[in-house]
């Protein structure tokens, strides 16, 4: 684990002064650190029989890819409005200053599957709650777990995930 952590660096003032940007990109780009991050993921639900690992654009997809592929299980897409070509479903939420929205295209599950919601990072938890709340207000699907690589506790993005379980490689 050391390792994976110390491979992700930090990047002081990005996008904005102030903000402590986590990059996962020398992650990424270390094939042995890469694999070791979704040997890690896939062990912990080897046995939960999952059905589709969705990734939460646009990180998430990276690790829901590969992760999908060890579980021998699909993906789905979860992604920011007008960027899916088929028919979806949307869920708005709430910004600082603002609103957003995610979508899932209407037919991404079938009833009874087991899911896993996979990002890079839980920060404020709004974008994933909304993804949660739009599988849960539009699909009879399992939420087996949400996880992410790192989490920043200090931004109690868990919070807005009370009951759900969840689990994250990192802390910070």
């Amino acid at each position: 684990m050391e390792e994976i952590i110390a491979a992700i660096r930090n990047i002081p003032d990005f996008p904005k002064p102030g903000i402590q940007f986590k990059d996962i990109t020398p992650l990424l780009a270390d094939g042995r650190l890469f694999h070791r991050t979704i040997d890690l993921l896939a062990a912990r639900h080897a046995d939960q029989g999952i059905d589709i690992v969705v990734g939460i654009e646009a990180r998430g997809f990276i690790f829901s890819s590969a992760l999908a592929y060890a579980l021998g299980a699909g993906t789905c897409l979860v992604r920011k409005p007008g960027k899916l070509p088929h028919a979806v479903h949307q869920q708005t939420y709430d910004l600082e200053y603002g609103t957003d929205a995610v979508e899932i295209h209407t037919d991404a599950f079938k009833p009874g599957q087991k899911i896993l919601i996979l990002d890079d990072v839980l920060a404020t938890g709004g974008t994933v709650a909304a993804t949660v709340e739009l599988i849960r207000s539009n699909f009879e699907v399992e939420i087996v777990e949400i996880d992410f690589l790192m989490e920043l506790e200090f931004l109690h993005g868990r919070e807005k995930l009370a009951g759900l379980p969840m689990h994250a490689l990192i802390q910070y």
